[in-house]
């Protein structure tokens, strides 16, 4: 019977059946940017029924973005919207039972912990800590919570002691590490606190002169209580002078915060997010072996546990592998761990079997896959899937679970990323990304932006990015080229320790010849070529601008322009320390030529290419005055170029007007000069 309709379908006349007009693709623009729903931190119901996760929807009119709780059921794909009203609601997280959700919300008394019942009801607040909470993590037992809260310490200020009835908005620090990204920490530190439950009581676990967890080379989420509710674990800084090294350590303690002792102290690198096996037989976490390096291989690390107790011998469950784990969870049986890897421009989900540690692709090789949740049973995963093209959504078994942003994507014209290889630097296999505009005409020659990634030990991936959209970039007509030169990571750790100390030459060199490869395709136009970067991406804008005339135009985003400054303004020194191989100044353990060899500020009277340099007064990773004295040089050197300032935000621009400001700031200068 189908057969024959589908025949008698075939000889009627076309008239009665009209094709429904195919909508036209569109480039996207920055409204539409705006407009798609940041969906995040899926957590699966113990029994595998649900996916509780966050939709972020951003509103120009209140320059903000505003976070609300969904729930998706895991066999419908229904989805309901579980949390309103003031204030943003983020990392919901399952009781013990499944009975109870708990959440951060800002809607009273800042982020504070509250919880309501899975089946739906009204919320309640459970916690008032002056300062809010910045971490939850429910206890074993359901009883109550770990929490992650500021504190203003010592106590009794001594700015507040001398004024008295006279406050004011001054700060006095005697040690570094006084301010962080957008942070001032000058009178304050991070504790773990315990919070009953019914009651809402509060008890700091950590009253110490440390940031408890660390502040600093801090990993995915750094405070974990075993199952049997015997033993605390939490990284914290083993070394008192914390701006100058990494050497972070996991500490366990009592339930009531006593009897504390440093289970990683034989370790100078970075331990941290620690974790316990469901069974309580293991305490897991990752490390990082040298001292002094923010960026080495992270290696998960498992130390046996027995009667109620952590000790013995670590031993490493990555061990012969090259590449990092940089987030992982326990299988709900204890018997494997889940592992996010970055592999080539893409992240990956691994199954890391126990005992033997045999590791498994279990999703990847396409876009960008993290945040992996499973129930009891392990039956049900979910995990949070983006790509190029594609923000991220909830996927639960390998296939897509929500689908928030199907309607408006419908409608852009977005092209996957194509990559591409080269030989760079040392005879080193280089890779890189290739995006074609909207409306792609291989016949039509364009002008081209290539963008240069920031870490430096960072990489492009194919993913949504929330701020250097690749799709962004490429609306108005220009392909985007992307190379994750030597330094980046997910291609192992030898090419990502390569660009130490060798700002200047490797990663330049691997940047050009890059270039290369994109001026030969046949739809590129080689004459009209603009270059765009952020942070470590910021400095090789200026360093290019001082050794090629290649590019008609440049932008440049929180750039460090001279090392010498950058390394008395930054606050983290151990960063500059082992970039640079020492301080700049002229003393056992200086290098102050190596900082003169790479630095943009001696090759300024070269710089002939117009360039729009974009810093911010919260930046206390590159400091503002970094744009200040490239701008000044741009200036004395006549060359064209304008500078845009944002006095709200910090290494990143993050508020929704300023986004929107940026985007057509950037993408009008880049006009200017390869349209013109």
């Amino acid at each position: 019977m189908a057969r024959l309709k589908h025949l008698l379908a075939l000889t009627l006349p076309v008239s009665l059946f009209p094709l429904p007009a195919v909508a036209q693709k569109r480039a996207i623009t920055i409204d539409d940017y705006l407009a798609l729903k940041n969906v995040g931190d899926p957590q699966v119901s113990p029994d595998g029924k649900w996916v509780a996760y966050t939709v972020g929807t951003i509103s120009l009119q209140d320059n903000k973005s505003t976070s609300r709780l969904w729930l998706a059921n895991t066999a419908t794909g229904a989805t309901r919207e579980l949390s309103q009203g003031a204030g943003s609601d983020r990392s919901p997280r399952w009781s013990p039972d499944g009975q109870t959700i708990a959440f951060l919300s800002a809607r009273e008394h800042g982020p504070q912990v509250w919880v309501m019942p899975a089946a739906g009801g009204v919320a309640r607040r459970v916690s008032d800590l002056p300062e809010g909470v910045g971490e939850m993590y429910w206890m074993p037992d359901g009883r109550g919570f770990l929490v992650v809260s500021d504190v203003k310490w010592p106590k009794a200020q001594e700015i507040d002691q001398r004024n008295g009835a006279y406050p004011t908005d001054a700060r006095l620090w005697t040690n570094v590490l006084y301010r962080h990204w957008t942070d001032w920490r000058a009178g304050m530190r991070q504790h773990v606190f315990s919070v009953d439950l019914p009651s809402g009581a509060a008890k700091d676990l950590t009253p110490l002169d440390k940031d408890a967890p660390t502040i600093a080379t801090s990993g995915d989420g750094d405070v974990a209580m075993s199952p049997d509710g015997r033993e605390i674990a939490v990284a914290i800084h083993a070394d008192s002078v914390v701006a100058d090294n990494t050497n972070v350590d996991i500490y366990l303690m009592g339930p009531d915060g006593s009897g504390t002792r440093d289970l990683t102290a034989a370790n100078a690198g970075a331990d941290n997010t620690p974790r316990f096996s469901p069974d309580g037989k293991w305490l897991s976490y990752l490390s990082m072996a040298r001292a002094g390096f923010e960026a080495d291989r992270l290696r998960l690390m498992l130390v046996p546990r027995s009667a109620g107790r952590t000790d013995g011998a670590p031993v490493e469950a990555t061990a012969g592998w090259n590449l990092s784990v940089t987030s992982y969870s326990w299988c709900a049986d204890s018997k494997c761990i889940y592992a996010v890897v970055e592999e080539r421009g893409r992240d990956n989900l691994y199954r890391i079997a126990l005992p033997g540690f045999q590791r498994t692709l279990l999703f990847g090789k396409n876009g960008v896959n993290t945040n992996l949740t499973a129930s009891n049973d392990g039956k049900t995963r979910a995990w949070l899937y983006q790509s190029n093209t594609q923000p991220a959504e909830v996927f639960v078994n390998d296939k897509a679970l929500t689908h928030t942003n199907d309607d408006l994507l419908s409608r852009l014209d977005l092209h996957p990323l194509e990559s591409y290889g080269f030989i760079g630097a040392g005879g080193d296999s280089v890779f890189g990304w290739l995006l074609k505009p909207p409306g792609f005409d291989p016949t039509k020659k364009y002008p081209v932006i290539y963008v240069i990634h920031g870490g430096p030990q960072g990489a492009w991936d194919d993913n949504w990015h929330a701020r250097w959209n690749y799709q962004m970039f490429a609306s108005r007509g220009y392909v985007v080229a992307a190379v994750n030169f030597h330094g980046s990571t997910g291609y192992g750790q030898a090419f990502t320790d390569a660009i130490s100390q060798h700002w200047g030459d490797w990663p330049y060199e691997d940047v050009m010849k890059g270039l290369d490869v994109v001026t030969h395709l046949p739809y590129v136009d080689s004459t009209r070529m603009g270059a765009a970067g952020a942070s470590y991406g910021g400095y090789m804008v200026y360093w290019l601008a001082g050794h090629t005339n290649r590019f008609r135009v440049l932008v440049d985003h929180d750039g460090v322009f001279n090392p010498e400054s950058m390394f008395g303004t930054t606050e983290e020194l151990w960063f500059p320390k082992w970039e640079f191989g020492g301080t700049p100044y002229q003393e056992a353990g200086g290098n102050r030529a190596l900082y003169e060899q790479w630095s943009p500020l001696n090759f300024v009277q070269n710089w002939k290419t117009p360039m729009l340099i974009v810093h911010s007064q919260l930046d206390y990773r590159v400091d503002l005055s970094e744009g200040y004295q490239a701008f000044t040089a741009l200036k004395l050197h006549n060359v064209p170029g304008k500078f845009l300032y944002f006095p709200d935000e910090g290494h990143f621009v993050v508020r929704p007007r300023n986004r929107r400001l940026w985007w057509g700031v950037v993408l009008d200068w880049m006009d200017q000069y390869l349209k013109n």
